[in-house]
């Protein structure tokens, strides 16, 4: 089980991480202004893709937060980095952009498995309610 934290917690602080610093860089960043114009994006859709990227890093973060919303979160960071080569691609960037992309999403694949892993522990270690254990 400790390997499988290790595992979760490392891959998690990377997706979180660079999504967290993405938001503040959308936010704060005039260049990443310009940049949504250079993929022929409206600046609303920068503020709530950086909204939504504090939110989905918060939901993987914090333990106590549902599993469903945490599923939000999954999903959402991968559809985002799998739209982002996308738009770089369609805008004549370089394909060497993609590299972080592509790292960024199989981090966020291990972060999925071993997060699915941990919960599938922690339900086959704990006794269904009612249930009558000894402590001997």
């Amino acid at each position: 089980m400790k390997k499988n934290k290790i595992f979760y917690w490392t891959s998690t602080g990377i997706v979180t991480g660079i999504f967290l610093w993405s938001a503040m860089n959308f936010a704060f960043n005039k260049e990443m202004k310009d940049a949504f114009a250079h993929f022929g994006l409206p600046n609303w859709f920068r503020i709530e893709l950086t909204i939504a990227k504090i939110l989905g890093a918060l939901a993987l973060l914090i333990p106590m937060v549902p599993y469903k919303a945490k599923l939000f979160a999954y999903a959402g960071f991968a559809i985002t980095l799998l739209s982002a080569p996308i738009a770089h691609l369609t805008s004549g960037d370089s394909v060497l952009l993609e590299i972080g992309h592509s790292f960024f999403f199989i981090c966020l694949v291990v972060s999925y498995v071993y997060y699915e892993r941990i919960k599938k522990e922690k339900e086959t270690s704990t006794p269904a309610p009612g249930t009558i254990t000894s402590h001997s």
